[in-house]
């Protein structure tokens, strides 16, 4: 009954981050899950649905119930915010570039490719197929980069990558031809209407370019407000080809939404000019984000080299201007209110809430760049800790989803940690021949346990009196025992042929068991020093092992897909679980054997015990977590992990169209296409070490689960995959659905039947 909880490990990865209505819930795409993070009860959850690719663009509806979610295979996720459940899929013809529902919660705007779309948006009715096209706008010469809609919803603004904004008449029979607003000299990323604050009506446009500067436009009242078209547009085209004008006979022609027309000029049909030019001043840096308040009347943007900026309008006037970090900042918005502004920046997984006028941080989340390698519960299973390939440590708390600590100290990847059994004190293992102990109290390194020579280490473990510590290594293929009081290396224990990958202590004694390549699982008494060591031989390298809670029984896994069961007091082998056809599934682009026939990747890279030792749970380079029933040697379930396309290794079956004789047409670069905002897919995912040398795919990151942890209270496991960590929980959603609730149930009655 473990059902998905949450993702911890990377709050942002690249694409849209938006508010849910007025709400304080923040919204923001994590690979092909949406994330949500309330910023008022300070907690943050993912939402229980997952898309078959990356999440690139997110919309929520005005009220806040809705959320469009499209990723980029150009399918759309219609989601209800309120119950987590997806109501509606929908295809479109490529990955839109921008989504914006209306004011009036109606209509939904959908760039796709060099087309705008106006789709009405799905109401509350059971509908064979609710999304319905209302209107296509032709004539763009690149793609669409930002939308805006006008009060009314009558007009919509968009901002184009051919260097114009364009204003389009959203409702039939005020025309088809939009009002350009040119003069800009690199591809426009944002345009935004400017209302009066007394009658709510629109007088002004601004647009912001990518070289920095914005424009100021202002609308004309009058009676010649009717503009001729500009010249060398479609409109004047139109015009000579001989095409009618429209005129106002046209205009009793069904609208959209069943409105009446305005007494006024469309905004599309009235004169504009230009009043002013101003310029932020960042160059040699790019504008990449930008987000207007209409309320406030204020611009934030944001730039390629980590600075943003936030201005009143429309006089220029720079309220703040800040460097938060050192690469591009892919999103930044305003909250409802306009107090907060949100930024995120995809390349770091970074995500950041800053409220301007006391400058200081709501929210400052930032995920592990790299792949997780090794996760570790603490004994109260409040806090989780995790290590992977960028250097770092850090501590999540398990019912929020927040990362409270990250240490950095580290030189080289971190590939153990390991909480002391006093619950404030944790200890980890890196490639640059420390182990480095941290204290949760004060945030600090306390103690540092290093070899006389530079080791490598990969494994880490400590007694239950948290006395003596112990790491096995990748080189020298020793053990090395340290005194957690004294700092002292106590013993080194050699005998190993290989990288010792396994290393556990026995909950109920003080035997060490340690596993190796070299085929043997290996028993040591660490206190006693009398050198005896008892030895169990397997057919194959031995990959990782586990000690059941109760110490009575010892699980190995080895390179041929078996978990071998051992007991280690009479050191007989209890019982075998064939696991290779269990973990099995999915292909690899450039594997040319099917996924039946080959033989990589069927094997167990990590073994977790639950708390009551009836089950083990089993994960490895493969897509599934594998359930077993340890009494009757039974596959019980198989969690998939993840169905996101992006990543490879999760179609069973490839399409042979898509092999050409340079290789896969998905991992053939084209070094002229523009390098889309989101975590570099070159390097992401692609240093596991030890891997043979088919799956080092240098295209896209592999699905695989690297390390399983169960909670010492056994209601739920962690397992650290590509995609982050992923929560499992046995306990209910936290939705509260009264369906049970009448008349009679009050606080009074509750408080009567506790007291």
């Amino acid at each position: 009954n473990y059902r998905f909880q949450n993702l911890l490990g990377a709050p942002y990865r690249g694409g849209d981050a938006v508010f849910a209505g007025d709400s304080s819930v923040l919204l923001s795409a994590v690979g092909n899950r949406v994330a949500t993070t309330d910023l008022a009860a300070a907690s943050s959850l993912t939402l229980p649905f997952e898309s078959s690719a990356n999440i690139a663009r997110l919309a929520t509806s005005p009220s806040g119930d809705f959320l469009l979610a499209c990723d980029d295979k150009g399918r759309a996720l219609y989601a209800n915010l309120r119950r987590r459940a997806v109501l509606h899929r929908v295809s479109f013809k490529a990955a839109p570039s921008a989504v914006r529902f209306s004011p009036d919660g109606q209509f939904i705007a959908v760039a796709v490719g060099k087309l705008v779309q106006i789709w009405r948006s799905p109401s509350f009715r059971r509908e064979f197929f609710p999304f319905h096209l209302l209107r296509t706008f032709p004539g763009f010469a690149a793609g669409v980069t930002s939308f805006d809609w006008s009060p009314d919803s009558a007009s919509l603004l968009v901002a184009c990558k051919d260097l114009t904004a364009r204003l389009l008449p959203v409702k039939r029979g005020t025309g088809n031809k939009p009002f350009l607003f040119l003069g800009h000299r690199a591809a426009v990323v944002g345009a935004f209407f400017a209302t009066d604050k007394k009658t709510g009506r629109v007088h002004g446009v601004y647009t912001v370019s990518k070289d920095g500067a914005i424009f100021t436009w202002n609308l004309v009242e009058g009676d010649d407000a009717a503009s001729p078209p500009s010249p060398g547009t479609p409109e004047q085209e139109s015009e000579q080809n001989g095409e009618p004008e429209i005129d106002a006979g046209n205009r009793k022609r069904k609208s959209l939404g069943e409105l009446e027309e305005p007494s006024t000029t469309p905004l599309h049909l009235a004169k504009w000019e230009l009043q002013k030019k101003n310029f932020f001043m960042q160059a040699p840096a790019k504008l990449t984000a930008c987000d207007y308040h209409r309320d406030l009347d204020m611009v934030v943007v944001g730039f390629s080299n980590g600075v943003f900026g936030l201005y009143q309008m429309p006089d220029f006037v720079c309220h703040c201007q800040l460097s938060i970090s050192r690469e591009k900042i892919t999103t930044a918005i305003f909250n409802s209110l306009g107090n907060w502004l949100v930024f995120g920046c995809a390349k770091l997984g970074q995500l950041l809430v800053w409220e301007w006028r006391s400058e200081t941080y709501i929210l400052k989340q930032q995920g592990h760049y790299f792949d997780v390698n090794c996760i570790a519960y603490s004994p109260d299973s409040q806090l989780i800790a995790t290590g992977a390939d960028d250097n770092k440590v850090k501590v999540w708390t398990a019912a929020t989803g927040f990362c409270f600590i990250t240490f950095s100290e580290h030189t080289n990847a971190v590939t153990a940690v390991h909480f002391m059994a006093n619950n404030h004190s944790l200890l980890s293992a890196s490639l640059d021949g420390t182990i480095r102990a941290w204290d949760l109290f004060r945030y600090r390194n306390f103690k540092t346990f290093t070899t006389p020579s530079p080791r490598q280490f990969v494994s880490l473990t400590a007694d239950q009196s948290g006395e003596v510590i112990c790491a096995g290594t990748l080189d020298s293929f020793e053990i090395y025992v340290w005194s957690m009081k004294t700092g002292r290396l106590l013993d080194v224990l050699s005998g190993h042929q290989g990288p010792v990958h396994g290393l556990m202590f026995s909950p109920i004694s003080a035997i060490l068991a340690s596993s190796s390549w070299d085929k043997t699982v290996r028993l040591w008494d660490v206190f006693e020093s009398k050198g005896a060591v008892e030895t169990f031989q397997h057919s194959h390298d031995v990959l990782t092992l586990a000690y059941r809670p109760d110490g009575r029984q010892i699980a190995c896994s080895t390179l041929d897909g078996l978990i071998n069961f051992w007991d280690p007091f009479d050191g007989l082998l209890m019982y075998t679980i064939e696991g290779r056809r269990d973990i099995s599934g999915g292909r690899l682009m450039t594997d040319r054997r099917s996924a039946a026939n080959t033989s990589i990747g069927k094997y167990f890279t990590t073994l977790c015990y639950s708390a009551d030792g009836s089950y083990i749970l089993a994960g490895g380079n493969s897509k599934y977590i594998c359930m077993y029933d340890i009494g009757e040697q039974v596959l019980l379930r198989r969690f998939q992990i993840t169905r996101n396309l992006s990543l490879d290794g999760v179609l069973d079956f490839l399409n042979s169209k898509n092999m050409t004789d340079a290789g896969p047409l998905d991992l053939i670069d084209d070094e002229d296409s523009d390098v889309e905002d989101g975590i570099d897919q070159q390097t992401r995912g692609s240093l596991g070490h030890g891997l043979p040398g088919s799956m080092a795919n240098r295209g896209r990151p592999i699905a695989r689960t690297k390390c399983v942890k169960f909670a010492p209270t056994g209601r739920s496991f962690a397992a650290a995959t590509t995609d982050g960590v992923l929560l499992y929980s046995v306990d209910e959603s936290f939705i509260f659905d009264p369906t049970d609730l009448d008349i009679d149930v009050t606080p009074e009655v509750f408080t009567s039947c506790l007291f």
